[in-house]
């Protein structure tokens, strides 16, 4: 696949390296020199200029992207830019910055297709050290909504059932599956959970302990004292 980065700085320049390791196409748009230097030596395709600027993003060929990733630390600049590639038909996602306020939240997530929040990633990294190897949070999309890659376990009460016959709670959507040694893919009714399939989640905060009950076969000690 082929993708855009707006923004050659830590997030940018880290997830473009994410991509390019998993043999993907990038091109990153940076209007700092510094930045542009650094990352034209470390082997990447760059334009220089203001991804805000529609000419810019038609140099860095954003009409042939199958997504834009707007990643500078400037939410008004990473707007502009996944408006003018929605424009161009590209999946958009849309950085917003630490001081993330539900309001911000509602008032652009209509608008583009994703919206992330580096300064929370470390947060994620740390959940899935204490979630151990069989349950891994992806992303956080909302306050209180997560997306979670879960492993079926030999111990999982839905091991051998089919995807129809595992009821999970009512806050939660299955979105892919994925055998053991295969892509994921939609999930098909008849798939049936063996050990080692993988199956990603999007769920509710308050309901996370029961499907980990239900497809890994443990449930999380209570933290003493509460919270």
């Amino acid at each position: 696949m082929r993708f855009v980065i707006i923004g050659a700085g830590r997030v940018g320049l880290r997830t473009a390296r994410v991509l390019r390791e998993e043999d993907h196409d990038v091109t990153l748009v940076e209007r700092d020199r510094d930045r542009v230097a650094r990352a034209r030596a470390d082997g990447f395709d760059v334009v220089e200029g203001d991804g805000s600027h529609e000419h810019v993003l038609e140099a860095a060929d954003v009409a042939t992207a199958d997504a834009l990733g707007a990643l500078t630390s400037d939410l008004n600049a990473n707007f502009a830019a996944c408006m003018i590639g929605k424009h161009h038909g590209c999946r958009t996602i849309l950085r917003i910055d630490e001081d993330y306020r539900e309001e911000i939240y509602r008032k652009y997530a209509a608008e583009v297709d994703e919206i992330v929040y580096p300064e929370r990633l470390g947060a994620i990294v740390a959940k899935n050290a204490l979630l151990g190897g069989s349950i891994q949070a992806i992303a956080d999309v909302a306050q209180n909504l997560q997306v979670l890659l879960i492993t079926v376990t030999e111990a999982s009460p839905m091991r051998g059932y089919s995807i129809e016959e595992v009821e999970l709670p009512a806050q939660t959507r299955l979105l892919a599956f994925g055998k053991a040694d295969e892509p994921m893919r939609v999930p098909l009714p008849d798939d049936s959970l063996e050990e080692g399939d993988r199956v990603a989640v999007l769920a509710d905060y308050e309901v996370l302990d029961d499907v980990r009950q239900l497809l890994v076969g443990e449930r999380v000690p209570a933290t003493a004292g509460g919270e």
